[in-house]
């Protein structure tokens, strides 16, 4: 009897044993990381690229002046519709006539003067004349003869002065007349007044070289409006002019601004931060709207989605699945190189798979090889992504359809 207990005792343990190596040898049964999986299948992708800036009307003038004088009286308003040529403000032009007037005068003289001096041109030119004959004949001295010549030089020389003299007076009245002109400050385009900087009453002052001038107001063409915003350096070798984009404005919420990409810088923003290198730089590029909505204004802080590229169907896994791991390179014996690619669920094993990547959409990206369609991809959680080698047994917890 003892014999026979043990004979069963020892089946027991032996039976025991057994089953707890096929559950260990059952795939999905081991003590593996438990993960999620997605099936790589196709999608629609859109590839954008995302930059933020401000709205900014395509025309946009800063109405200056050319003549400094006292602002007479100011025509319009701020947020007024105007058209071109009309009359905005008047400068003082009292100085400016007052020129005028005195370059008038000049020329009234001076053409009074050149009467006279014509006159007595010819008269030293026919006294010159008979001179000559006088002297040819031997009836006067050289003296005298060239007493005549000299004093139709003079003559000449008198004419010649008041003729340069009328020459610059109308030059002066010319340049009184334009200034006479540039003190009513009229519209360059149609547009909106913007923004009114000036009171009547104040001195309005010209600019030099290191001093700006007095900006009286601005005028901007609301009918086209453009997305002036920064693309990061990395992402901005992708963005060409034509491409689409989608601008949404946060004054006005849930509106969606389609427009084209119409310029892209060629020239780095400057910044501190970027010339310290301690930030990466960005480039100005332009968005032209298709149908700006009447209440965009310029100023208004903007975000804008740069379509790069769109592709339907597509087989694709998602973006948190991607990992690098690294491989033996066949090229070098003894190194090691990365290879970015995904682990697949196979039998309750986690299988590196090395990926051909295509475009990259908000959630998904492209797989152009490697893959294939149906594939239970480890999408996560990252902690167990993260640890997690070729080969390693896993615990499928849900699978995403």
């Amino acid at each position: 009897m003892k014999h026979r207990k043990k004979l069963f005792v020892a089946g027991g343990i032996a039976l025991v044993a057994l089953i707890v190596l096929l559950n260990v040898a059952r795939p999905g049964n081991g003590k593996g990381a438990e993960i999620t999986v997605e099936k790589a299948q196709a999608r629609d992708l859109v590839e954008k690229v995302s930059a933020t800036g401000e709205i900014k009307p395509k025309k946009n003038v800063n109405i200056s002046t050319d003549v400094a004088g006292k602002i007479l009286r100011i025509l319009v308003q701020e947020g007024q519709e105007v058209r071109k040529g009309e009359l905005l403000m008047k400068i003082d032009s009292a100085i400016y006539e007052a020129n005028a007037d005195r370059d008038r005068e000049t020329i009234a003289q001076s053409q009074a003067q050149l009467i006279s001096q014509e006159a007595t041109l010819k008269k030293a030119r026919r006294y010159l004349e008979r001179r000559q004959e006088l002297f040819e004949q031997g009836l006067i001295s050289r003296e005298q003869y060239e007493d005549a010549v000299a004093q139709q030089e003079i003559a000449e020389a008198n004419q010649k002065a008041s003729r340069h003299l009328i020459e610059q007076a109308r030059a002066s009245l010319k340049s009184s007349t334009d200034a006479i002109g540039k003190t009513s400050i009229v519209s360059p385009i149609d547009g909106i007044v913007t923004s009114l900087k000036v009171e009547e009453g104040e001195v309005a002052i010209i600019g030099t070289m290191n001093n700006p001038g007095t900006v009286l107001m601005t005028i901007a063409d609301l009918s086209v409006m453009e997305a002036e915003v920064l693309v990061d350096e990395t992402d901005v070798v992708r963005v060409r002019p034509g491409k689409r984009a989608d601008v949404t404005v946060d004054a006005i919420p849930g509106t969606v601004v389609s427009g084209k990409v119409t310029e892209v810088g060629n020239s780095a923003i400057a910044s501190a931060a970027a010339s310290a290198g301690t930030e990466s730089r960005d480039f100005k590029t332009v968005i032209t709207l298709d149908r700006p909505p009447a209440a965009l204004k310029p100023g208004f802080s903007a975000s804008a989605d740069i379509i790069i590229e769109e592709k339907k169907g597509v087989l694709s896994v998602p973006i948190a699945a991607l990992v690098i791991q690294e491989r033996d390179d066949p090229a070098k014996k003894g190194a090691k190189v990365e290879r970015e690619g995904v682990f697949v669920a196979e039998k309750g094993r986690a299988v590196f798979r090395e990926l051909q990547k295509g475009i990259a959409g908000d959630m998904y990206i492209e797989v152009r090889a490697g893959l294939g369609q149906g594939a239970e991809v480890v999408s996560g959680p990252f902690a167990a992504l993260k640890k997690l080698k070729d080969g390693d047994p896993i615990r499928v917890a849900r699978a995403k359809k």
